[in-house]
Parts: C-alpha cells; sequence; structure tokens
C-alpha cells in the first residue's frame, strides 16, 4: 500500500469515527499518523527532484516579502499594479496571471516585495491546478495577503484551509515547548503550565510515533493536540496575514456593513479599480510586518538620519552585519549603540545584542 492509500485509509477511519471526549486521543493519533505520512510523501517527492521552476523560482528581495493568495479573477494583478507600479496582466478573465509576477512596493524607507501568483481553486494544496508550486511559495513569504471578491467572502475559509494543508499556520504563533534527545531514561515532561487541552500520556506516545524513546520535554504553555503534532511533526510554516476585501466599489455601505458577519477575521475593503484605501492598504501591510529603523552612524562621522537601514523586528547586530555586507560578520570587533535597547549612549556591544526601533549604531571593525 502507498502512502496515498494509507492516508486516504487513515480518513476513512477518521470519517466512521464518532467525535466525543472518549476518542480523542484516538482521533489526535490518527492526525499525528497523517501527519507523518504527508512529511515522508513531500520528501520522497523532494529526492525525485519533484517541482520544477516555471517562474515559481523567485528570489528574495527588498525588506521583506509579501504574496498575494486568492481565488481566479480577485483583481490580485491589479491590486499589485497599484502598491507596486509593476506590469502583471490583467484580464476579466480566469487564470491571467500563470506564473509569479514580483514588484516593489516602497513605503517610508522600507522596499517591499510583493509577488502576485496565480489564482488557487478548492483543493490546490492537494494538487489541482498549480496549486501545490503557488502555495510553496507562500511558505517562504513574511506576509500572506488573503485576497477576496467583495461578492464571495464565504472564500477566506478555503484560502486558511489550503494554506493549512500545506502546513502554513496563519496569524500563530509556534508552541513554547522544548524537546531535547537523552540518551536514557524515557520520556520526561515537566508541564510549567499545566495542560487543559490534551494529556501527557498523548504527548508521550505522539513522541514515541516520531522515533523518541528517551527524552525530556518542558511544557511552557497549554497547548492543544494539534499544536503538539505540528510541533513534533515539524515541517511547519507560521505567517502573518491580512485579509483583503477587494472591488468595494461595486456595493454600498449596507452591503460592506454586512460582511463583519461573513469574514471570521478582521479585513480591510479596498478597491484596486477605484484605487480606493489604497494607501491603507501600504500602511497596514508596513505596520504587520514590524520593522524597525535603524541609523547609521560611521566611527568619527555623522548619524545618517535620512535613510535608515530597514530591519526586522528582534534584529541583532549580527543581522545588520549580514545585511551589509558578506564579509561584515567576519570582520567584526565590536559595536556601538545609542537608543532605548542599552542602559546610556554609545554603549559598547557585541554582535548578538538585539536592537530596538530607532536606535543608532556604529559598528567597529578589526584592524586590517
Amino acid at each position: 500500500m502507498g502512502i496515498p492509500e494509507k492516508i486516504k485509509s487513515i480518513q476513512d477511519e477518521m470519517a466512521r469515527t464518532q467525535v466525543n471526549k472518549a476518542t480523542e486521543h484516538h482521533l489526535g493519533l490518527l492526525k499525528a499518523k497523517i501527519a507523518k505520512l504527508k512529511r515522508e510523501q513531500e520528501e520522497e517527492h523532494a529526492r525525485k527532484g519533484g517541482g520544477g521552476s516555471d517562474g515559481f523560482d523567485v528570489r528574495r528581495a527588498g525588506d521583506a516579502t509579501v504574496v498575494f493568495i486568492g481565488l481566479p479573477s480577485v483583481g490580485k494583478s491589479t491590486l499589485l499594479n497599484r502598491l507596486t507600479g509593476a506590469n502583471s496582466a490583467v484580464g476579466a478573465f480566469q487564470f491571467t496571471t500563470l506564473t509569479v509576477v514580483p514588484g516593489m512596493m516602497e513605503h517610508k524607507g522600507a522596499r517591499i516585495q510583493v509577488l502576485d501568483l496565480p489564482g488557487i481553486i478548492k483543493g490546490a494544496s492537494g494538487g489541482k491546478g498549480l496549486g501545490k508550486r503557488i502555495l510553496a511559495v507562500a511558505r517562504n513569504a513574511d506576509l500572506v495577503l488573503l485576497v477576496l471578491d467583495v461578492f464571495q467572502p464565504y472564500h477566506e475559509e478555503v484560502l486558511v484551509n489550503e494554506l493549512g494543508n500545506m502546513g502554513i499556520r496563519l496569524n500563530q504563533e509556534p508552541p513554547d515547548i522544548v524537546i531535547e534527545k537523552t540518551s536514557s531514561g524515557g520520556i520526561s515532561v515537566a508541564q510549567q503550565k499545566k495542560l487543559t487541552r490534551t494529556t501527557e500520556r498523548f504527548m508521550k506516545e505522539l513522541l514515541r510515533m516520531y522515533g523518541y524513546v528517551s527524552a525530556r520535554v518542558v511544557v511552557r504553555e497549554d497547548v492543544s493536540a494539534d499544536q503538539l503534532v505540528d510541533h513534533i511533526s515539524g515541517n511547519k510554516t507560521y505567517a502573518k496575514s491580512i485579509t483583503v476585501i477587494n472591488k468595494i466599489d461595486l456595493v454600498d455601505g449596507r452591503f460592506l456593513e454586512s460582511l463583519k458577519e461573513k469574514v471570521r477575521s478582521g479585513f480591510v475593503q479596498v478597491s484596486a479599480d477605484a484605487d480606493r484605501n489604497v494607501d491603507e492598504l501600504k500602511e497596514l501591510i508596513y505596520s504587520r510586518l514590524e520593522f524597525i529603523r535603524i541609523y547609521m552612524r560611521p566611527k568619527g562621522g555623522p548619524t545618517d538620519y535620512e535613510e535608515p537601514l530597514i530591519m526586522g523586528r528582534r534584529a541583532t547586530v549580527g543581522a545588520v552585519c549580514d545585511k551589509l555586507h558578506r564579509s561584515m560578520r567576519r570582520d567584526f570587533r565590536y559595536a556601538l549603540v545609542w537608543g532605548s535597547s542599552v542602559k546610556f549612549g554609545g554603549q559598547r556591544v557585541g554582535i548578538s545584542h538585539t536592537l530596538h526601533d530607532e536606535d543608532v549604531l556604529t559598528i567597529v571593525k578589526v584592524r586590517g
């Protein structure tokens, strides 16, 4: 029996099993078996060289990458053109975009790469259409924009499910669990936060399923069975997202108000065609990416307040070195920092120091 058949057999068993307190444990283990089989399937596919490019291998550029995910004909290409000035083909028919079209959005000194992906369809994560290749691009994005047609807001659930099936978790944080393999002693679990949504027994069985014989586990938050499966099975991506309702120029205010009952998350309303609320969307994208601005001060020179270096939240001095030049980390001696991340101005710090927004930074290199 091949992997697809094994997955189908387990799914059939789950469908036959009544969901109640007595079957929770069993269903959780069945979900874990499916996750394990899917990971084996992906690894086998990678070994055989599956995939291919055809425009889907995009080099990262700028300070962050944003991708559009949506069904066909929701206006992604027009929105890309409004945000970036890119020349993505626009047409009033489905599947206009057949490859990845990149654009660059500039806002508040940040250069943000925006990728217009072909429209996906229900079942994309299972291989329908170009689905798997489209969704794989989203794995490497810093932010996902779920683009919906104003008349089809219920498609948000389709998009979230397809991304979830590909191992992309939107607007979630990875569970705070530490698992350390040990040479002996079996599996021990230390609960810093008492488990109420699953059990220690389930956790131990799950670990054994994934080949752990002896391990030390520290649980720092109350996690669910699904979170445990995600964490232990690995190959999951946690991404931020914004839901965008497009084509609002075609409806009135009462219709827009009714959307609040139909869309489960908060959303931003735009019209790419009429250029409405596009600037607000730019600001929201910038805000969700949580950039910080670092002002560079050359040794013995003035601070450059005109063009800050744009970095991600929790960026370290080392990350700045990497962004400036590939040799900077190798030649690093120490840094001087002025700002809220240090106790006093001009404090000397090491390469692992975490910077704050609007810090001033001087990097001192070893003498050549």
